[in-house]
């Protein structure tokens, strides 16, 4: 990410997929018994959020991860930090492997 993170600031991890429209609820499956768990398992993870937008033939999906640090980060995904991880069964879902994702820094947020 190439900056110094300042204390307290949180990153956020957006990572993008698309699958044929068939094959996006086994997907959606896939994300919710595997990856969220995975999210979850790793210390400095503080939400997971898997959103799914359909259009056309075509199933978008957006992960949306909040983390404490990009130290955190790094222990999921392992470095580069901005490297896609991918699960091996991915490969039965995706139309295509994109090799990045995006952080964020949080600037501004509610919670209930």
């Amino acid at each position: 990410m190439g900056r110094q993170q300042k204390e307290d600031q949180v990153i956020a991890r957006i990572w993008h997929g698309t699958t044929p429209l068939g094959k996006a609820d086994a997907y959606t499956k896939l994300l919710n018994e595997k990856a969220i768990p995975d999210y979850q398992g790793t210390p400095g993870n503080l939400a997971v959020h898997i959103l799914r937008r359909d259009i056309g033939d075509k199933s978008h999906f957006l992960t949306l991860t909040f983390w404490e640090s990009l130290e955190a980060v790094k222990a999921f995904a392992g470095e580069p930090v901005e490297k896609a991880k991918y699960y091996p069964e991915d490969k039965d879902f995706l139309l295509e492997f994109e090799p990045t994702v995006a952080h964020w820094d949080v600037t501004g947020s509610t919670r209930k």
